[in-house]
């Protein structure tokens, strides 16, 4: 698109995640015109393998998953955009999003799968996908008796140790040089875990000839051989767009949504990672089906309400939408 385009659509959706990707693929399956906005990478994109995904072999990696549901998207007729929204604003009872590319699309509806950033430890770490993972639920069966390690300081780290153990018995709390922020009653929990707290910090990783990790040195001398671990440090949320048009957020940052996805903002939706609830394809791929049916019901022209009738009369033979086997 030209810098001067501006382009009306039913409905556009920020973000090219699982989450977004199926919320633009029911919307345009059931005949609203629809755009994707996606500026490209994510969480998924970074995937070296697929897993918990029913169908869908663990060979395929994320951008290869993301490259087929982009390609059964536009077969369907969807626009996709790569651009980075930069504004979303309302403009009367709808939409206008501003992208970094200069263009300018109208939206009557918008769904926002913008997801968020895992916060990382720094360097030296080992190769993510390959010894460094953030998502517990994808990969810890992928660690069944091996040596792992936790990498944080805070509650959410020292549980994820503890819960390890029902995976492995070696698992290393690793504070990085950081002091513990866990809470006391975190602490006396994990004094009754056989976890071991590891205070130095990491200094050197060393990777096999398979790129996957072998072993961590620490700032004393020693070294530790994991196949991989966890880094646990957070998150930040890209809900600025969300925020700037007056959508409820949690203390966290993450947006606040109905059942069917719908925010505080009339005809404002968000999917998938971005709102609260497990971090996992299948849901976002879920939260995305709901929204994209909900969109519809609020777009769909018929059947008309009692109440609209009322106001405008019997839908006209000539206007109505013929039934199937009519000549």
């Amino acid at each position: 698109m030209s810098e001067t385009t501006r382009r009306a659509y039913e409905v556009v959706v920020v973000g090219g995640g699982p989450g977004g990707l199926t919320a633009a693929l029911y919307t345009t399956r059931l005949g609203h015109e629809t755009a994707l906005v996606d500026r490209g990478g994510g969480r998924a994109a970074m995937m070296q393998d697929t897993h918990n995904v029913i169908g869908v072999p663990e060979s395929v990696s994320g951008n290869e998953f993301l490259q087929t549901a982009r390609e059964q998207l536009e077969g369907y007729g969807a626009d996709l955009v790569r651009d980075f929204v930069t504004d979303l604003q309302r403009d009367g009872d709808g939409f206008v999003l501003e992208t970094a590319g200069g263009d300018r699309y109208l939206a009557e509806r918008v769904v926002l799968a913008t997801g968020f950033s895992d916060e990382r430890p720094d360097p030296p770490l080992p190769r993510t996908g390959r010894g460094l993972h953030y998502c517990l639920h994808c990969d810890a069966e992928m660690f069944l008796d091996e040596s792992v390690y936790v990498m944080g300081h805070g509650d959410s780290a020292a549980q994820v140790a503890m819960i390890m153990l029902n995976f492995t018995d070696e698992v290393d709390l690793l504070l990085d040089g950081d002091e513990p922020t866990w809470s006391g009653d975190t602490e006396r929990q994990l004094r009754g875990h056989p976890v071991d707290v590891v205070p130095e910090e990491v200094v050197g990783v060393t990777n096999g000839e398979d790129g996957w990790l072998e072993s961590l040195e620490f700032a004393d001398g020693t070294v530790r051989e994991y196949r991989g671990g966890f880094a646990m440090y957070g998150a930040s949320y890209n809900s600025d767009l969300a925020a700037g048009v007056g959508a409820d957020l949690t203390a966290d940052g993450q947006v606040v949504v109905d059942d069917h996805g719908r925010t505080s903002v009339d005809g404002l939706y968000a999917v998938g990672d971005l709102t609260p609830g497990h971090n996992q394809i299948p849901v976002a791929m879920g939260d995305g089906a709901r929204v994209g049916i909900d969109v519809h019901y609020g777009l769909r022209t018929y059947p008309k309400s009692l109440e609209e009738l009322a106001a405008e009369g019997a839908v006209d033979d000539a206007t109505a939408v013929p039934s199937p086997g009519d000549d």
